[in-house]
């Protein structure tokens, strides 16, 4: 019988603020590779409203009991990041098309980079597809119901940060 072989896929984002879309897909996730590895990105264009540690932080806590996931920072490419780690799968979600064009550029690239790294993607679960980090940062500054969106694990903290007056 043939062995098989480990699969650990990456699954990269700034997640500021995690979401159940980001929850589901890691979940789908661990029913289709051995592992999944959240890397949380520390160099990005975008403007968090969350420091990188608490970024890190949330998504330990959404998962620490799961030891499928494991939950990491990074800096700089992608591609660098997963050549150092044991993955050799990036896995990406999709919402809608919208998604799509910037997804396949990105995965063009990374294979351009490093053919030997394969890039998977997921399409979201039908009840997230509306849902972002933006939509959910934006909703709960002027005041709307974020509840059922982000992990329990860190609702109270995200709606702290985000309704507070000191942004």
């Amino acid at each position: 019988m043939a062995e098989v072989k480990q699969v650990t896929a990456v699954f990269p984002g700034t997640f500021d603020p995690f979401t159940r879309g980001h929850f589901s897909l890691v979940m789908r996730g661990i029913k289709t590779f051995h592992k999944v590895i959240v890397a949380v990105a520390g160099s990005t264009s975008k403007k968090c409203c969350f420091s990188l540690d608490e970024r890190v932080d949330m998504a330990k806590r959404i998962f620490e009991h799961h030891p499928q996931v494991q939950v990491e920072s990074f800096d700089g490419l992608l591609i660098h990041y997963v050549e150092q780690s044991p993955a050799n799968v990036i896995m990406r979600g999709l919402r809608a098309v919208s998604d799509f064009e910037y997804e396949f550029q990105m995965a063009l690239m990374n294979r351009r980079l490093d053919n030997d790294i394969q890039t998977v993607f997921l399409m979201t679960d039908y009840k997230w597809m509306y849902l972002s980090s933006t939509i959910i940062k934006d909703v709960a500054v002027n005041g709307g119901d974020i509840k059922g969106l982000v992990p329990r694990q860190i609702y109270d903290e995200v709606i702290e940060r985000l309704t507070s007056k000191e942004k």
